[in-house]
């Protein structure tokens, strides 16, 4: 399918997932084009006007595009009813999904890198392919996120290596047949832990190389003879004389009987931890150890992974994506390594996830919130379609107990965060899938500043 020149039209382009696969689609010559519900509503459109500079043609969502394509492509956020959909039925177009056409232009690359895991994929991700690029070998990379080294979610580079994050919360995973897997770890998210240990086996079992946390419990027992570890405690990559800052990580990183120092410019354990995982990863592909901690030494960091958005009248407001316990955990343990209370603004990215997961969000903020933090969370996010809301945020908050407060909109979390907040604290949005929040975060910033 991806083999000659062809027409993608992607519904729901701006997507956290579609966005870099349509650069990327661009990049490998094929023509694309596109339609997202957001753009209509004028969420964010920036990063549409971004998309037409780039020559890719965007239309209403209501199967206007559709005529003279040779594929319409969707992610698991696009349903039947969608207006696209059904043009592309009618008309007898091929309707392909995200996940498949993903894999099957990974699959097709002499040298492939896949990054799993509940949690870190993103800035893993990121951080290898930076590493790639900045020694010359020009990767494809498909990112979740902004790499605010370059202001892009994708690389379209002409080299023969992919770099790509792999999700198991559809079992795409299960698709990509990487040369390279990297496990940062395994916990329950979108799917149950049995479905996750088949899953992420699968992965690392194919692979001629499996790098694979050994600070996670479940990553690490499932670590074969293609294994090579990492690890903040113990490891073929490891480190020592770690020191943690606000603004960032410094260590000693070992491996192979060769050491060499590093300083990150983005904070926390899970960072370095992050870091690790992305060196054995470059190293497996030739580059050398000193090379790699001077090259990430450089690395900026993903946008809205503990982003610092600014600060006013001695009040830090930041942006993250943190919206899993795991990565809720991770981000609340790096901010609490330094003095300030903490006001957390927590938006869900839906009911779906949250019905899941209700029960450790609540346990995860009672367990890393101190005495004078707070957290504010207003409904999940709803774009439309069907949703189970049977579990609301209002139980969260019940079950966190005093240092939580319910409101309907971000409207109210903000006024009311706003209302307590003194010089010294740090103001933290949280969520995922909303592209609007980080604007959010910027408008609570100008409030202050006001």
């Amino acid at each position: 399918m991806a083999n000659k020149v062809r027409h993608y039209f992607l519904s729901g382009i701006g997507g956290s997932g579609m966005l870099p696969l349509a650069l990327i689609l661009k990049g490998l010559g094929h023509k694309v084009s596109g339609s997202d519900r957001g753009r209509e509503q004028g969420r964010t459109p920036e990063k549409f006007a971004d998309l037409e500079a780039k020559g890719i043609k965007l239309y209403p969502q209501d199967g206007s595009g559709i005529a003279g394509i040779d594929a319409l492509v969707v992610s698991a956020a696009i349903e039947d009813t969608v207006p696209d959909v059904k043009a592309a039925k009618d008309a007898g177009i091929a309707i392909v999904k995200r996940a498949d056409l993903l894999a099957q232009l990974f699959n097709g690359f002499k040298r492939r890198i896949a990054v799993g895991g509940t949690s870190g994929k993103t800035t893993t991700t990121g951080m290898i392919g930076y590493m790639l690029k900045e020694a010359g070998q020009d990767p494809v990379l498909m990112n979740g996120g902004v790499l605010k080294n370059y202001g892009a979610t994708a690389l379209t580079g002409q080299g023969d290596v992919f770099v790509t994050e792999s999700d198991e919360s559809d079992g795409s995973i299960a698709f990509y047949n990487p040369d390279v897997a990297v496990l940062t770890n395994v916990s329950v998210d979108h799917k149950g832990i049995d479905e996750l240990r088949q899953l992420f086996g699968d992965f690392v079992n194919k692979a001629r190389v499996a790098i694979i946390n050994a600070d996670n419990a479940e990553a690490a027992a499932l670590a074969g003879s293609n294994a090579i570890t990492y690890g903040l405690s113990g490891g073929d990559v490891t480190v020592s004389d770690v020191f943690y800052l606000q603004e960032g990580v410094s260590a000693v990183v070992r491996a192979g009987g060769k050491r060499a120092a590093i300083s990150l410019e983005v904070p926390g354990a899970h960072n370095l931890s992050n870091a690790l995982a992305a060196i054995a990863a470059v190293t497996a592909y030739g580059v050398p150890l000193r090379d790699a901690c001077d090259m990430l030494g450089r690395f900026t960091g993903i946008k809205r992974r503990m982003e610092w958005v600014g600060e006013a009248q001695g009040i830090t407001v930041m942006d993250d994506f943190a919206h899993n316990p795991d990565k809720i955990a991770a981000t609340l343990s790096a901010l609490k390594q330094f003095d300030g209370r903490i006001i957390v603004i927590f938006q869900m990215h839906g009911y779906g996830p949250l019905k899941l997961l209700w029960q450790d969000l609540a346990k995860t903020f009672a367990d890393h919130l101190g005495q004078g933090d707070h957290v504010f969370m207003c409904d999940p996010l709803y774009l439309g379609g069907t949703a189970d809301k049977t579990i609301g945020t209002q139980q969260v908050v019940e079950a966190i107990g005093p240092r939580a407060t319910w409101f309907e909109t971000r409207a109210e979390c903000a006024q009311a965060a706003l209302a307590i907040a003194e010089e010294g604290d740090r103001i933290i949005v949280m969520g995922a899938r909303d592209d609007t929040l980080s604007d959010y975060a910027q408008s609570l910033l100008q409030t202050i500043r006001k």
